[in-house]
C-alpha cells in the first residue's frame, strides 16, 4: 500500500517530544523529527502516524528503542 498523508495534517503535526517540524521518510514509513538534538522517528501504520514517544525510534542510535 502506498503511503498517503494529507499535506494539511503534515503542516499541523509536530514532534511530541520537542515540538520541531517533521519530515516524511517514505521508504521507512516514518515521520522524522527535524531537530538534530531529538531525532525521533514516528512510525506510520495504515497511513496513520503513531505520534507516541514510546513508539518512536531514536535515529541517533543504531538499534530501535525498546
Amino acid at each position: 500500500m502506498a503511503l498517503e498523508l494529507d499535506s494539511t495534517l503534515l503542516g499541523i503535526l509536530a514532534c511530541p517530544a520537542c515540538h520541531a517540524n517533521l519530515s516524511v521518510d517514505y521508504d521507512a514509513k516514518e515521520l522524522v523529527c527535524t531537530s538534530a538534538a531529538c531525532g525521533l522517528a514516528y512510525p506510520i501504520r495504515d497511513n496513520i502516524p503513531i505520534m507516541l514517544v514510546d513508539e518512536a525510534r531514536d535515529t541517533r542510535l543504531r538499534t530501535p528503542r525498546p
